[in-house]
């Protein structure tokens, strides 16, 4: 299924200077989102950050923050990141602490917050089905997580494609974003599958340009 509508770009700050994290916002100003990847060390093997720096973030730039959580127990947590600035809070259903994902998801939007479903490489998309209505974004990971910088794994173009059909089938207004391993060169054949939104982290953070190459991920000419 090919998205038809403008693609959406969300640079993750995985890999950002965080000394110097405004000077990093300032460069990603084309982007449509900010991602936010926050790891624990247990659920995924890295630690990253957590509240403190979305709330840095939340006051550098008006733009949503797109905020993954990749932790144990993100229930008990849910309404710190929901203070701290997250637009948009999504979840593994992979957490052991997300044993009651209806729940969680209820909870994300009840804080006025939109609600994500993260999926890792090897889980099905049939856990979606029948939390599709509680949800506002699917989000396919094409690497498996904790770092930054891996490889696409090109059998996700499959998965992509048939959970964009299953959106279509439902006529659900669910953006489909995709992470892990996004570049120039793999970029058009993500849109064509169905993404509707593009995470890239190296590939825009330690561009020399990064307007640039946020240009040519959504397919427009750089020129």
């Amino acid at each position: 299924m090919k998205n038809s509508s403008p693609v959406k770009v969300s640079p993750s700050i995985l890999n950002a200077d965080f000394g110097h994290l405004a000077d990093t916002i300032q460069t990603l100003e084309s982007a449509d989102w900010i991602h936010c990847d926050v790891m624990d060390g247990i659920f995924v093997p890295n630690i990253s950050f957590g509240q403190p720096v979305i709330a840095a973030a939340r006051k550098l730039t008006d733009k949503p923050l797109d905020v993954h959580l990749m932790i144990t127990d993100p229930l008990s947590s849910l309404e710190h990141f929901a203070a701290a600035g997250a637009d948009i809070i999504t979840i593994h259903p992979e957490s052991p602490g997300n044993t009651h994902l209806h729940r969680a998801l209820t909870r994300i939007r009840s804080l006025g917050k939109k609600a994500g479903i993260a999926l890792n490489p090897s889980t099905h998309p049939e856990v979606l089905e029948y939390i599709y209505e509680e949800i506002d974004l699917v989000l396919v990971m094409t690497v498996n997580p904790g770092y930054g910088g891996q490889a696409f794994i090109p059998a996700m173009l499959r998965k992509i494609q048939t959970i964009a059909n299953r959106i279509s089938a439902l006529n659900l207004p669910i953006e489909l974003e995709v992470d892990g391993g996004i570049t120039i060169d793999n970029a058009q054949s993500v849109r064509s599958a169905g993404a509707t939104v593009l995470v890239a982290g190296s590939a825009v953070i330690n561009a020399p340009q990064p307007a640039r190459v946020i240009k040519l991920l959504k397919g427009s000419n750089a020129d």
